[in-house]
């Protein structure tokens, strides 16, 4: 469950004279920028009996092996790098420490390198995750930088203590209901019509989770093993695209990957006729005040994508629809009410909704699409060139795909099951084509 972004950098600003990267530099900017990013500096434990997950420091917390140097054969081309990067997607993040990790990766051609920054996706969505790379980014270039302070860590609270504080946050929540209550006798008609509405959003939710239909994305259980690849594009072509037919950027990309699945699946001689295929869209419902911080303020929408369609103009009309049609439903408002239970109850409850969307196959992909930073950015001198995002595989969900604006392009990463979707870079031409043909 971690999500991922990879950095291609110009590594000329940060070249040593005998030719080797200054991954020093690198590793002490990045951990002098952790005192903005607390949680990266904290690991998981548990409340005795209730095992309810908190934050704690961590008293062992070691910079060098959070941020990790290797080397590609020089000179590495992308297709090296991608492999290496499946690697690592391929590997656990360890729970006993803070959920992140980054790899510098010099040796790439065309005298660059790379960073792989993944970190566990309970730290972090999306909008977040762009949040932390405004901590390590900037929007010029930077010789030097302040050194990090030392950092001690806070003592754990003991069992005795979490356990006190377990009984005080329940002994509070009758309060806070009560405070609720009073909050909604002050308007009562407006209370009403909220809860009325997210009532209805929450059956609309549950009438929701019935299967889609069963796809070569979709075995019963996926492999240990990951396979990377990418694609970019120009942001303004998806901008006057979606103009012209009175769409949004996401509806261009939902209609592009109708038609990249819809190549992919005919080239496997799957029939499409009644094929009910879903895409799982991931929805920021996250104030503009808190941006930055950390944790997950997302609801999911499912789209269904119109691959039986053969005309592009027409692909990309349904999706339109389809689109409007969701953020008019009260789906948003029964995901949140999900949510508000669960603060009242346990969080196991949305950890087992998820499981149970996730088991009935109520869609066949994960299309997530991130607004990033419109102007270019740096690592110290280094110019930030591209932002591939990646994002994990459920259970069942064996391709998935992440896209990221940066700087006027629009970067696409795919993840697939090393062994289910073998031909991942065909889709990847294939997501190029569609955009191409819809164009």
């Amino acid at each position: 469950m971690h999500v991922a972004v990879v950095l291609l950098c110009d590594a000329k600003p940060l070249t040593l004279e005998d030719g080797r990267l200054d991954v020093e530099s690198i590793r002490d900017f990045i951990e002098s920028r952790l005192a903005a990013i607390p949680r990266y500096r904290q690991r998981l434990a548990r409340i005795p009996v209730e095992r309810h997950p908190i934050w704690v420091d961590d008293p062992s917390f070691n910079i060098q092996y959070h941020v990790r140097h290797v080397s590609l054969p020089r000179p590495g081309d992308e297709r090296q790098l991608k492999r290496l990067v499946g690697l690592l997607m391929s590997q656990k993040l360890d729970h006993g420490k803070p959920l992140w990790e980054m790899w510098v990766i010099e040796g790439l051609d065309g005298g660059r390198f790379a960073i792989l920054a993944r970190c566990h996706h309970c730290m972090v969505d999306g909008i977040a995750g762009v949040g932390m790379l405004r901590e390590l980014l900037r929007p010029e270039p930077a010789a030097s930088f302040r050194q990090a302070k030392r950092w001690r860590a806070r003592p754990a609270p003991g069992p005795t203590r979490l356990v006190g504080e377990a009984f005080a946050r329940r002994a509070r929540e009758p309060l806070e209901l009560a405070g609720a209550a009073r909050r909604a006798l002050d308007s009562p008609s407006r209370a009403l019509r909220a809860a009325w509405e997210a009532t209805l959003g929450l059956g609309e939710s549950v009438s929701a989770l019935r299967p889609a239909s069963p796809t070569l994305f979709n075995p019963a259980h996926i492999g240990p093993h990951r396979r990377i690849d990418w694609l970019r594009c120009d942001l303004a072509a998806v901008r006057d695209v979606g103009s012209r037919c009175a769409g949004t950027v996401n509806d261009v990309v939902l209609a592009t990957v109708a038609g990249a699945v819809r190549r992919h699946l005919r080239a496997h001689r799957v029939a499409l006729g009644d094929l009910d295929f879903r895409a799982m869209c991931p929805v920021s419902v996250r104030p503009a005040h808190a941006k930055d911080a950390g944790g997950n303020r997302v609801i999911m929408l499912v789209a269904p994508l119109p691959v039986g369609e053969r005309s592009p103009r027409r692909r990309l009309d349904r999706v339109i629809a389809t689109t409007r049609e969701l953020k008019a439903s009260r789906v948003a408002q029964g995901s949140e009410l999900i949510e508000e239970i669960a603060d009242w109850t346990t969080t196991s409850l949305v950890t087992e909704t998820i499981r149970l969307a996730t088991r009935l196959r109520v869609f066949n992909l994960i299309v997530t699409n991130v607004p990033g930073p419109p102007v270019p950015l740096y690592l110290l001198g280094a110019p930030v060139l591209a932002t591939y995002p990646l994002v994990p595989l459920y259970e069942n969900q064996a391709f998935g795909i992440a896209l990221l604006s940066y700087a006027g392009q629009l970067f696409w990463g795919l993840t697939s099951d090393w062994d289910r979707v073998p031909d991942l870079h065909d889709l990847a031409l294939g997501i190029a084509e569609a955009f191409d043909e819809l164009r």
